[in-house]
């Protein structure tokens, strides 16, 4: 098979697993902070397993690097809890929708990161946003837990996008699966002294579903990025992995029987139109900039 073709679809089998760890967050009869602990503990054991294999190696390049990991790991973290209870809060379609808020967001924070303006095209998203996010609001009372999911999710996407901002500046010189091994690493110390009693009283068919959820929808899709990457363009990547609340939101409906509503649909295709458009334009801008250079 043509090596593209098979990147591609290797791509999309990645994509397919990220969108999949959604349903964790109904499958699993545990808070949110067991969840992310679990799923950190497994996916850290293989990763820097998946490390050590490829030659890679486990330390890292200099002290400051293990500082920086640290802060990406706390803020990982954070995002975790905040994605898996944004779920929990109100339902899984909901949830990927307002965490897919994070391109925009991306983009109206990076100025402060890089040495670039807003443009108006920007400010536009944004407000697409906005109107996306509004319909998906049932209510504008806190006591509503879909309101209450929305925010938090947005908020996980605010910190998803420093978390991304930060990693592409301090420390895309490593691979996927080493960055992600050191920032779980990081997760479990800090989430250990916040886990329930529950977690520890599990039944084996929870115990499987974190050992899935830390495998095969965490440790290997992460894994795989890197292979597939080395034969396809970043942009390419990126407009691919904006399917991931596609495949969460059909998972839903097949799988545990979510039926979302209209104004949930209408308001994530908003959403995610604005997530692909910021998409499409931020590699045209990097395209400009590198023939200018």
């Amino acid at each position: 098979m043509d090596p593209v073709k098979k990147s591609l679809i290797s791509l999309h089998i990645t994509v397919m697993l990220l969108g999949g760890t959604a349903l964790f967050s109904q499958l699993i009869p545990l808070g949110s902070i067991d969840i992310t602990f679990g799923r950190s503990l497994i996916a850290c054991m293989l990763l820097f397993a998946v490390a050590k294999f490829t030659g890679e190696g486990l330390r890292l390049n200099s002290s400051k690097d293990y500082l920086i990991a640290f802060g990406l790991g706390i803020i990982m973290a954070v995002h975790w809890v905040t994605y898996f209870m944004a779920m929990q809060l109100s339902s899984v379609s909901v949830g990927i929708i307002a965490l897919f808020t994070f391109p925009v967001i991306t983009v109206l924070i990076e100025p402060y990161f890089e040495k670039n303006r807003l443009l108006w095209q920007d400010i536009l998203s944004a407000l697409v946003v906005l109107a996306g996010i509004a319909l998906i609001v049932p209510d504008a009372s806190l006591e509503n837990e879909v309101t209450l999911g929305v925010i938090v999710g947005v908020f996980s996407a605010f910190l998803y996008a420093i978390r991304n901002l930060l990693h592409r500046h301090y420390f895309s010189h490593y691979s996927g699966a080493k960055a992600m091994a050191w920032q779980t690493l990081i997760i479990c110390p800090t989430l250990v002294f916040f886990v329930s009693d529950e977690l520890a009283m599990i039944d084996l068919n929870t115990l499987w579903l974190l050992v899935a959820l830390g495998t095969f929808f965490t440790a290997v899709p992460h894994a795989m990025v890197a292979s597939a990457l080395k034969h396809l363009r970043a942009k390419t990547f990126s407009l691919v992995a904006c399917m991931q609340p596609f495949y969460a939101i059909l998972f839903a409906m097949i799988l545990i029987n979510e039926q979302p509503t209209w104004q949930t649909l209408v308001g994530g295709l908003l959403v995610i139109s604005a997530a692909v458009y910021e998409t499409i334009n931020t590699h045209r801008e990097n395209q400009k900039a590198k023939q200018c250079s």
